[in-house]
């Protein structure tokens, strides 16, 4: 190769710096260019030390640094107040029809008005025994001696105008009461209205039967939960029929209270012995008797032995042989009618027999017999229905008024539980009721039995204790009825709106 045509390669030394010459040629002819190019630079220099985390070295010092602050896990200070808990829901798998807030009456309008030393029943005295025991009264301990096992620890000398103090009592322990009015979905008058009016039955001075019934609408009526809807979501409990509290304006008229019939009180629901039938709020609910078993396996039990007792006698009557029932006062008919059929019907005059002090008087009867009479008295209703009905035996009505109360309670099928004969047929002999009576098989009687043992839960008011109970007894029935009644009306006056 020739060497002249090779060129020759620099030194490295000499290549450096004619590259350096050639940048600071370049630079020294575009200086803002370098200048730009320099800035940027520097900003991505910047942005990189920030996002770029921080070393973790360990901290070998024996205590934190001056410069940091350090705050103990468990420190003295206050915490935070906790937030208020929201209030509870309105409506609940175990109060689906919402709660009741109970009215807090002055002591006027009940508790001083029950008989602070009267504990035991009196024949003679209406209001003893209502206040011993929350209104159930005194154990019956003398049926001890009758009844097998402990079955007599489910009966109390209950008396029958002890209602307003069984409602109030169950009421106050009710797991759907709330004390927060603003909760509420019904409100509870705690009135004892029957021992008000009672007191002054049987006196003319009509002022007196009214006036604790007005001043206890003077007062509730100025509570402002009564104002939202004049009273319609109000409920109380009267332990006496519908005609003691219906006076009518005849002047000539002086029985009873007008309490039913004063405006106000058009918009209550009330729970009464016998209703009104043409008076929407009268709900009739059954007399209270004295079975109040504790348990569920109490009543079971109570069932059983009712089921398998064996019924010497047809039919049985049980009255107060009052000398003022009139000749033909179908009592009077009955009564001496039972006697003549001394070997089918049994029969207790409870006038000479000490039935309110000694159970067994009435109950032993009621359990030896197919059938119990029930003949209208000074009302349709009795106590007595219910009293035969808790001891097996079936009823026999002689008016189909009978039939008109107590729908919640009763089977829907009269038939099916108990016997009708038509009043006047047995006045005029047209028809003997121990010819009707025989008349029913043995499997007839047993199944109208079997109704009537079935429904036992329905009539009946538990005690209250500790123990689970598997069924609703006639306070429950009542108090559900009367709280979905209330609950739906609001909804339907919400939805009106």
């Amino acid at each position: 190769m020739d060497s002249q045509t090779v060129k020759k390669t620099p030194k490295p030394s000499n290549f450096v710096k004619s590259t350096l010459h050639s940048i600071k040629i370049h630079f020294s002819s575009h200086p803002r260019f370098w200048l730009f190019i320099a800035f940027l630079w520097a900003q991505a220099l910047i942005i990189s030390i920030a996002r770029t985390p921080p070393l973790c070295f360990p901290d070998r010092s024996s205590s934190p640094s001056p410069s940091l602050r350090y705050v103990p896990i468990h420190s003295n200070t206050t915490p935070a107040a906790a937030l208020p808990e929201p209030p509870p829901a309105l409506y609940t798998d175990d109060c689906p029809s919402g709660r009741v807030f109970s009215y807090d009456l002055p002591p006027s309008f009940h508790r001083d008005l029950v008989v602070p030393n009267c504990t035991d029943l009196d024949f003679w005295n209406w209001e003893c025994g209502i206040i011993s025991n929350h209104g159930y009264g005194r154990a019956a301990s003398e049926l001890r001696r009758t009844l097998p096992a402990d079955l007599h620890k489910s009966w109390y000398h209950t008396n029958q105008f002890s209602l307003e103090l069984l409602f109030h009592h169950r009421i106050l322990k009710h797991n759907c009461r709330t004390l927060d009015p603003d909760l509420a979905t019904a409100f509870y008058i705690p009135f004892y209205a029957g021992l008000a009016v009672g007191k002054h039955l049987w006196d003319n001075d009509t002022s007196a039967k009214d006036r604790h019934c007005k001043m206890m609408l003077t007062w509730v009526k100025s509570q402002p939960y009564w104002k939202k809807m004049n009273g319609s979501d109000h409920f109380m409990t009267i332990s006496r029929i519908t005609w003691d509290f219906r006076r009518l304006t005849d002047p000539g008229k002086s029985w009873g209270s007008s309490f039913l019939n004063m405006p106000s009180m058009q918009k209550v629901i009330r729970f009464i012995v016998e209703k009104y039938p043409g008076d929407d709020m009268d709900l009739s609910v059954p007399y209270p008797t004295g079975f109040h078993p504790k348990t569920t396996e109490s009543l079971i039990q109570w069932q059983g032995f009712v089921r398998d007792y064996n019924r010497k006698k047809l039919f049985s009557f049980i009255a107060t042989d009052d000398k003022n029932w009139g000749k033909n006062d179908l009592r009077r008919l009955m009564s001496d009618y039972c006697r003549r059929e001394s070997s089918s019907c049994v029969a207790v005059d409870c006038g000479v027999s000490d039935c309110t002090k000694n159970s067994s008087a009435t109950l032993i009867p009621l359990l030896e017999s197919e059938f119990c009479l029930q003949p209208k008295g000074e009302s349709y209703t009795s106590k007595a229905v219910f009293e035969c009905m808790v001891a097996g035996s079936v009823p026999v009505f002689f008016v189909k008024t009978s039939y008109e109360q107590y729908e919640w309670f009763l089977p829907g099928e009269p038939d099916s539980y108990s016997v009708f004969i038509e009043e006047e047929e047995v006045r005029n002999g047209t028809v003997a009721v121990k010819e009707v009576l025989q008349r029913f098989s043995k499997e007839e009687i047993q199944r109208k039995r079997e109704r009537v043992i079935e429904t036992i839960p329905r009539i009946i008011y538990l005690k209250p204790n500790a123990g689970i109970k598997s069924f609703k007894d006639a306070f429950d029935i009542a108090f559900d009825g009367a709280m979905e009644r209330i609950k739906e009306e609001k909804e339907w006056a919400d939805f009106l709106r």
